[in-house]
């Protein structure tokens, strides 16, 4: 009876080996929530109706070495605004300085440390001049989608996720957290609660690579600063060297 027992036994189990294996669930679709989705629509459009106005970003971002360990550096980027031809930024972190002046007609890239600044030619309007400083010049200003949401630059089309985390708070402010996905990269944004939708904070994961760095921006806002007449020219400063910024595809060549 045991021999006929274990006999059965596996019997039993070559025909459960033999058996083909159940086909695995197909995954779920990428959803795209509504609620995200307005929410993201409701801040741009907001930002688009602010004049003039000034904020400050306080950052943290990823490096890796060739290594594979990540290193973390610290930074800040403070913007003073005049919609819609006028823009000044300064940009400070553990490994560079660079300050950045638009005025209607030229992006003018100055490096203070390397005493060096270069001048290119921009359209009218800031969103524009950002396009042709980063696709032309590669000159990528920090947190460019600032003055590129609420309007037909701000690439919602290629969000293939979107979802409504929860509320949160940020800097004392009262906000609703938000995630993203788009091809390479995920990103989570904070709007604040309210009248003023204002992004708070902004953590963006680069998913491409192995090591997924971040970027991590946390942003208090101006909206009504001091802004003097010089803000948005640029004086070349003492012993600096003017360098000619040639067109990304050009020096690529070189």
């Amino acid at each position: 009876m045991a021999l006929v027992a274990l006999g059965l036994h596996v019997a039993a189990e070559t025909a459960t080996a033999q058996q083909p294996a159940p086909a695995a669930a197909p995954a779920a679709a990428p959803t795209r929530d509504a609620k995200a989705m307005d929410a993201l629509a409701a801040m741009g459009k907001y930002l688009r109706t602010l004049k003039t106005f000034a904020v400050r970003a306080d950052t943290v971002t990823d490096e890796v070495l060739t290594t594979g360990q990540k290193l973390q550096f610290a930074g800040t980027v403070d913007y003073l605004v005049q919609a819609p031809d006028r823009l000044r930024a300064e940009v400070r972190s553990d490994r560079r300085q660079r300050q950045y002046i638009y005025d209607g007609k030229t992006v003018t890239m100055n490096a203070p440390r390397m005493q060096y600044y270069g001048t290119v030619a921009a359209p009218a309007t800031i969103a524009e001049a950002l396009v042709v400083a980063e696709q032309k010049y590669a000159l990528d200003l920090p947190l460019a989608d600032l003055f590129l949401w609420g309007s037909d630059k701000a690439g919602l089309e290629d969000i293939k996720e979107a979802a409504f985390i929860g509320p949160a708070t940020i800097g004392g402010k009262a906000c609703d957290h938000y995630a993203f996905r788009q091809d390479d990269v995920d990103w989570q944004l904070w709007i604040r609660q309210g009248t003023q939708p204002l992004p708070c904070k902004i953590v963006i994961t680069t998913t491409a690579e192995p090591s997924q760095p971040q970027y991590a921006a946390v942003l208090a806002w101006n909206l009504a600063p001091k802004i003097d007449k010089s803000s948005f020219t640029f004086s070349p400063p003492k012993g600096a060297s003017r360098i000619n910024i040639a067109p990304a595809a050009a020096a690529g060549k070189n």
